[in-house]
């Protein structure tokens, strides 16, 4: 599978992905930091990615329907530091087990 990182993540997590056998890249890496939602969202339609995320106003259906995109993965774990949304991505997300 295809993702992009958004830059709220910690950017070490597409290796996480690219160890596991999936194809990462990080909206930093792109020179895409600060770029606003709908850059980076038409980014990740023409890669044919999924994009993982901390931002809630990604989940706004109306501006950025479901149908339109490879995966828009919201993360909400219980608090951000790096440590944390790791360990949150090796106990919830199947390709990290």
């Amino acid at each position: 599978m295809k993702f992009k990182i958004d830059e709220n993540l910690p950017e070490e997590l597409a290796e996480e992905f690219r160890t596991r056998g999936h194809e990462a890249d990080t909206v930093v890496s792109e020179g895409l930091k600060g770029a606003v939602d709908p850059i980076i969202l038409q980014r990740v339609q023409a890669e044919k990615r999924a994009l993982l995320t901390l931002d809630k106003g990604i989940a706004d259906v109306r501006a950025y329907p479901p149908a339109e995109y490879f995966g828009l993965i919201l993360l909400r774990p219980p608090t951000t530091g790096r440590r944390t949304v790791i360990a949150f991505m090796q106990r919830h997300l199947m390709c990290f087990r």
